[in-house]
């Protein structure tokens, strides 16, 4: 098939050059038309369910949050529901299977939530939120007041009305969520002593204002000739409309009772459940800008800021607004790093190619081979909807060097085929021995290339956010790994016979001109015996193979020995589920005690501020108390966000190093890749005099992570920590008290920088507790009582004012001086049927009481969070260490349960996964090999290059630090398809040599065999030299890149470049000694004794 493959592309190089041009250019448009982004979607399906009456939240919980959730766990492909109800407010985040399409997912929540929601008490707000997600916070801005003409309340009402909905025509955003200020509101503060008086109660002012807010219309007259519609104009248009507003009218005195009689009307700010800090100057107002679900993050914040710039022009006067959060940063650093890596790669490639060869016509084919296989990867990229970030450029990035081996191997073929065919002589056609000798590696080398994408499917068996993370980068090594298997057979066939068409040089005048002709077109085959570089190489490794082959036993107990040794190493190593992605922007997440009101969240939201803003790698703080005004965000005032923007590096102060003084300034710029002259950003946060240590604030426990990573683990697990535990049970009492039991048991272990156990009975409350009995004596129902209750003190909403494009809530409700302490409370006005008003102390009893301030459950059970911070060690041996202290310090009670969540659920997933998966495809990459060789003791053979590739990947793990994680298991994964092409290479020059022999006379003795390996293994060390250092120094550019996206791809490529290493090595070492044995006792020495002949072998065996 292969032979008929080569051939056709042989006699229709036309065709083939036409048709990989037109591939190129569709590949080109697909480049530029593919979406950015700086990591792969990570995102579950979710649907949100949102609910908002103004209720404490354990009437949330069981009126509205219960309910809600026990009627969708019926849905189908549903993986987790998690609901949350705090003050006012009712979250059901439902969380469906991997692949499950979003808008099928809301239609069938939505079948579901309309049987439950008839149910539900009167009052209650139920809606199905956007088709949005927390990860799609793309962009957040503030708006200064650079002249401090504005309040805050005016700059609100600005980012309510005007600029929110100017930015949601924007395509590609589904929500402008406002962060802090005050909404305006129109206050009416009654005197219940004047109500009292005048013997009107609450109830009556609520109503009167209600009916005097109001436009109607008429229909129609006509007056002559022309018609009129009628309207009724009766909007509120101002605070003394409302102070005119008719009460009751006073039949004794003859005049009426209007509400500036018995109260004060004025502006003041409505409840808010959310407050805004920038820079620790202050409070601040701002949005978030939110991304439809699948959107394109680039194009979005693109779209975004071309709007905003469009609305300079009409901010009010001296007003700026401040960009707090922009992930296009990112995605631009992320996709220039990407970007320059690939052509680090691609130069250095291409010059190890030209050293090997030392001809620029036969390095063509293969070099063009890595521009080419890149830009038609784009194609199925666009088809797929993939984008461009971190992880697919990645997965060209680790191909890269692997690209080109099946090229160099047919052009090195080529060339030792045409030195034979010019030492004969040149017997025949060239074209006829250059098509000869691609068939005879064609083969081998396009299944070598499948067994690198075979090797890799235990990525797409990945689930979760790790399979989300890690199958772009998959699809994309295994895209350009198919790719260039097809052009090794179609492409390299037609350029070979294109390029080697003309063995003879052209001469003609200026020489010079000639000279350079000749070197591009016909060029000079440089035989490996008189190369510059295989010819030393050759001179050191005969040697070697002559020793191994006089001591193969020794020589295979000694690599057996060197695997062994490497076992104890890599247990040794630590754990973790992904590296730190350095976003440039950290996320600090403290939490403190529930309860904490909105002065005491603000104040302290801006003392943190100003201290993170006092550190010269700050470039801008924006901190959030509560919530920004979405259905993405159910954060209560104890837990606060702090975005922090930081500098680009080569901004922070800097740290002297050993070249800092001495080093010209260009040599400085290379070595500061390895040896950055700044701290990092771990040491920014976790290091002496750090963040961290800087915001040790009593009663505050303090959490870092960075946006991106945050809003992703949210989603997933609930945990926004690396590591935390869930509390599960019945009773948020006992709840909390395992929670505390397990925040005192992990302060102590090694690792611990925070842990903090949500309080959830934490909240406090004012009960009144109503006596029937007097209720009944004064002829008062339960809601009677309870109507006063709710609007004397807590303000009851009783219309809505129309100003123009404004809308303003009329809120009733007591003086604050009627309402400020519990003697006050109890002289709350209730009216009776008789019309006699009681103080409400009369029928009910008032306590403060402590109870949930915020209640979670997962899946219909009530939940608690212990949210831990871990740094200066792996997770995998944190939470072992954790586990035996929670095992030994705390007692949880039967019908509690413990889940350990965050990174180490995902950790735990993996490990599961991989060791089903893993020898599976082990079995799929043996019976591949066994198909391309048709023999089980080849296949063995190749197979193990992966236990010798485990040695340097182990090692070189080691000695940089790092810790087994999904990005290293990635690379490791790969390594093992690489290990195969490698060894498969060294096998099939061992095998040429070896038939040669055979035909050139036989093989009648061990000392003909040993030649036939010793040419195998030395005369063919170019072609497997350079195969392995394309790989290997196509590597080396992701090991010393920086930026962000830089550590996972160094995870990923450090146990392939140690690997690489050491197999290789252990190849060149062990394979010849391995073909000796097996060939000498298995096919040579068999065959001699049918001969009658006696075979000898050599004395060192």
């Amino acid at each position: 098939m292969m032979d008929k493959i080569i051939d056709f592309s042989d006699k229709n190089r036309f065709l083939i050059f036409l048709f990989v041009a037109v591939a190129v250019l569709l590949g080109w448009n697909a480049m530029k038309n593919t979406k950015l982004d700086a990591i792969p979607d990570l995102s579950d399906t979710q649907v949100i369910v949102y609910a908002k009456w103004d209720r404490s939240p354990d009437i949330m919980e069981d009126q509205v949050s219960y309910p809600i959730t026990s009627a969708l766990l019926g849905l189908p492909k549903v993986k987790d529901i998690r609901a949350f109800s705090d003050f006012g407010y009712s979250y059901i985040y439902i969380i469906f299977d991997e692949g499950t399409d979003l808008y099928w997912a809301r239609s069938r929540t939505l079948e579901y939530l309309n049987s439950v929601t008839p149910k539900l008490p009167k009052g209650v707000s139920v809606e199905l939120a956007k088709d949005v997600t927390s990860v799609g916070w793309v962009y957040q801005y503030a708006l200064v007041d650079t002249t401090g003409t504005y309040s805050i309340d005016q700059l609100r009402s600005y980012q309510d009305w005007y600029l929110r909905y100017a930015l949601q025509t924007v395509p590609g955003v589904a929500e402008v969520a406002p962060i802090g200020g005050f909404v305006r509101q129109y206050q009416v503060n009654v005197d219940p002593n004047k109500l009292l008086a005048y013997k009107i109660p609450i109830n009556a002012v609520s109503d009167a204002v209600q009916k005097s807010n109001n436009d109607v219309g008429g229909r129609l007259v006509e007056f002559t000739g022309r018609e009129y519609m009628i309207r009724g104009r009766g909007y509120i248009r101002s605070l003394d409309d409302i102070g005119k507003t008719v009460i009751m009218y006073n039949a004794q005195t003859g005049t009426p009772v209007l509400v500036r009689d018995v109260a004060t009307v004025a502006f003041g700010p409505d409840m808010r459940r959310g407050a805004g800090e920038l820079d620790g100057k202050g409070e601040a107002d701002g949005g978030v800008v939110i991304m439809r679900y699948g959107e394109n993050a680039q194009k979005v914040i693109e779209r975004t800021k071309e709007k905003l710039n469009d609305l300079k022009s009409t901010l009010p006067p001296g007003v700026k607004l401040v960009t707090t959060y922009d992930r296009s940063e990112l995605i631009d650093r992320a996709v220039d790093n990407l970007r320059h890596t690939l052509i680090e790669e691609l130069v250095i490639v291409s010059l190890v190619i030209m050293i090997f060869l030392w001809d620029l016509r036969s390095a063509i084919v293969p070099i063009i081979t890595i521009p080419v296989t890149v830009i038609l990867a784009f194609i199925p990229m666009q088809w797929m909807g993939m984008t461009a970030n971190i992880m697919s450029l990645g997965g060209l990035a680790v191909a890269i060097g692997a690209l080109v081996d099946a090229s160099v191997v047919m052009v090195e073929q080529t060339h030792k085929k045409l030195e034979h065919w010019e030492a004969e002589g040149r017997p025949g056609p060239s074209h006829a021995v250059v098509i000869a000798a691609v068939k005879e590696v064609g083969g081998p080398s396009f299944f070598a290339l499948l067994v690198i994408a075979v090797g890799f499917l235990p990525v797409f068996t990945l689930e979760g956010q790790e399979g989300r993370l890690f199958k772009p980068l998959a699809f994309t090594k295994n895209f350009s790994m198919a790719i260039a298997a097809m052009l090794a057979i179609t492409l390299a066939p037609a350029a070979m016979r294109f390029l080697f068409s003309r063995m003879d040089g052209f001469s003609f005048r200026p020489q010079l001109l000639a000279k350079i002709v000749n070197a591009i077109f016909v060029g000079k085959i440089h035989s490996e015996e008189n190369h510059s570089i295989s010819k030393p190489m050759m001179k050191l490794y005969h040697p070697v193979v002559e020793f191994v082959l006089d001591h193969k036993w020794l020589t295979i107990g000694c690599a057996l020995l060197v695997m062994a040794l490497s076992i104890p190493v890599y247990f040794k190593l630590g754990s973790e589920f992904m590296p730190p992605l350095d976003e440039g922007t950290l996320l600090y997440m403290p939490s403190t005690l529930p309860g904490i009101s909105v002065a005491e969240a603000t104040r302290t939201l801006q003392v943190q501020d100003k201290i993170i803003a006092g550190f010269p790698e700050v470039e801008r703080v924006f901190g959030k108390a509560g919530r920004a005004e979405s259905s993405t965000d159910p954060a209560p005032y104890s837990m606060m966000e702090t975005t922090i923007v930081l500098k680009p590096e080569e901004q922070w102060p800097k740290v002297d190093r050993w070249y800092s003084k001495s080093a010209p300034t260009r040599v400085q710029a290379v070595l500061r890749r390895f040896w950055p002259d700044h701290i990092t950003t771990q040491a920014l946060i976790y290091g002496p005099g750090g963040l961290n240590e800087a915001l040790q604030i009593p009663g505050i426990s303090n959490a870092w992570t960075m946006p991106i990573k945050a809003r992703t683990d949210m989603l997933t697990t609930g945990i926004r920590t690396p590591l935390g535990i869930k509390v599960l049970g019945s009773d948020l009492a006992q709840i909390q008290q395992v929670g505390e039991q397990i925040e005192m048991a992990l302060k102590d272990v090694p690792g611990t920088t925070s842990v903090f156990a949500e309080r959830t009975s934490g909240g406090y409350f004012l009960d009144f507790d109503l006596k029937r009995d007097e209720l009944a004596r004064y002829g008062l129902t339960i809601d009677d009582a309870e109507s006063v209750l709710m609007s004397a003190v807590g303000g009851d909403q009783v219309s809505t004012t129309v100003e123009g494009r404004e809308r303003y809530s009329v809120n009733v409700r007591y003086l604050r001086d009627y309402r400020s302490d519990i003697g006050a409370l109890e002289r709350v006005l209730v009216a009776t049927p008789s019309g006699a008003q009681i103080p409400i102390g009369e029928i009910a009893d008032i306590h403060m009481r402590t109870g949930p301030g915020m209640i979670r459950d997962e899946n219909g059970r009530l939940s608690g969070y212990v949210y831990v911070d871990v740094s200066g060690r792996d997770i995998g041996s944190y939470v072992r260490d954790a586990k035996l202290a929670v095992a030994n310090k705390v007692k949880v009670p039967a019908g509690y349960e413990l889940v350990w969540s965050g990174q180490y659920e995902f950790m735990q997933r993996v490990t599961e996964r991989l060791k089903l998966v893993v020898p599976i495809t082990l079995f799929i990459v043996f019976l591949l090999l066994y198909f391309n060789t048709g023999s089980a003791v080849k296949t063995m053979i190749i197979l193990s290059a992966v236990p010798f590739s485990a040695i340097g990947a182990v090692w070189f793990l080691y000695l940089l630090h790092y810790n087994m994680s999904i990005a290293v298991w990635v690379g490791l994964i790969a390594l093992l398809g690489v290990d195969a092409e490698t060894a498969v290479f060294m096998l099939l020059y061992l095998d040429l040599a070896y038939h040669d022999a055979l035909k050139n006379g036989g093989i009648h003795s061990w000392d003909d065999l040993r030649e036939a390996i010793v040419h195998g293994a030395v005369k063919r060390l170019r072609p497997k030299v350079m195969t392995v250092s394309c790989m290997l120094f196509g590597l080396l550019p992701i090991m010393w890149s920086v930026g962000s996206g830089a550590d996972v791809m160094k995870r990923i490529a450090a146990p392939m470049l140690g690997g690489i290493i050491t197999s290789f090595l252990m190849e060149l070492v062990v394979y010849p000694p391995i073909f000796a044995i097996w060939k000498w006792n298995w096919e040579v020495k068999p065959a001699l004794k049918l001969e009658g002949a006696q075979p000898q072998e050599a004395v060192h065996v």
